[in-house]
């Protein structure tokens, strides 16, 4: 047999003996943050780790099962990307502040940004650190103003107004005597340049009757003595209604809703000669039954 031919038989025998004597690898332990692939655990299988996105593999990417039943090298780990400080405007207009502890930012973490008034912060007003090492995105400071505000119906804006209003500037409405302020008291200057939400003014309701006994905050009053001038948006007084079958009375309660004020289908409005007769509902027990 030629010198070659031996020697390749040789080695092919110590290479199935080295197999036959080896041992079977246990799995890894598991990556944080990543995976493996693999397919079998047995002599000179391999182990393919990969990180989740947003990490970085930190060591080898690979590893073999040995003879001793060992794998090479050591378990490579998944660390978060990492983002820079976000580059900003010179002068110092805008600034951020970490959300997270540390003084590095990693994937996930976010930061906050903030104008130097009265400049307002267009866009959003945090950033969070993305799988590529980027921030998702970064504000700008502009300058906003807001037009002289216009007045509400049946109220007034609080001390002078001026022709222009700054960012975050903000104005107080008041009612007329007899109103209600619905909504907030103050509307501010947005960075959008329009004005939020300004409060209206609700009308209050006089009671449509000449004479009538009612519940009004849990007390009987007359409406032509105690409730002459009406009541106030929101407010809500009871009518007695008479269920003629059982000769008993129940209430039903009708609310003032910005000037309008609607009696009840099942209350009568009593006449003088009815007044001398007849007892008034007010006065009748009640209805154990009746809502």
């Amino acid at each position: 047999m030629h010198p070659l031919a031996l020697l390749g038989c040789l080695v092919a025998l110590s290479h199935c003996a080295l197999a036959s004597k080896a041992k079977r690898c246990p799995p890894p332990p598991p990556l944080q943050n990543g995976k493996m692939d693999f397919e079998e655990f047995q002599y000179q299988s391999t182990v393919t780790f990969s990180c989740d996105p947003g990490y970085n593999l930190v060591g080898s990417r690979t590893s073999q099962c040995m003879a001793d039943g060992k794998w090479t090298g050591t378990v490579p780990q998944c660390q978060p990307v990492t983002c820079a400080p976000p580059s900003l405007p010179e002068f110092g207009v805008l600034s951020f502040r970490r959300l997270n502890p540390g003084n590095v930012s990693h994937f996930l973490d976010t930061i906050q940004f903030e104008c130097v008034p009265p400049l307002a912060l267009i866009g959003n007003e945090t950033a969070t650190c993305t799988a590529n090492g980027t921030w998702s995105s970064i504000p700008v400071c502009k300058v906003v103003t807001c037009p002289t505000p216009i007045g509400i119906e049946n109220g007034f804006i609080e001390f002078a107004v001026r022709r222009t209003y700054h960012y975050n500037e903000s104005v107080s409405f008041g009612c007329q005597p007899g109103f209600v302020m619905e909504g907030s008291k103050h509307s501010r200057c947005e960075n959008t340049g329009n004005w939020s939400t300004k409060p209206a003014c609700r009308a209050p309701c006089k009671i449509p009757v000449k004479k009538a006994v009612v519940l009004y905050n849990g007390e009987k009053k007359r409406v032509q003595n105690d409730l002459k001038d009406g009541i106030l948006h929101g407010e809500t007084v009871s009518f007695f209604c008479k269920n003629k079958e059982k000769s008993c009375a129940y209430t039903v309660d009708v609310a003032c809703v910005d000037g309008n004020f609607t009696l009840p289908a099942c209350f009568k409005e009593r006449g003088f000669f009815s007044t001398l007769v007849k007892k008034d509902p007010s006065e009748m027990k009640a209805c154990e039954d009746e809502a």
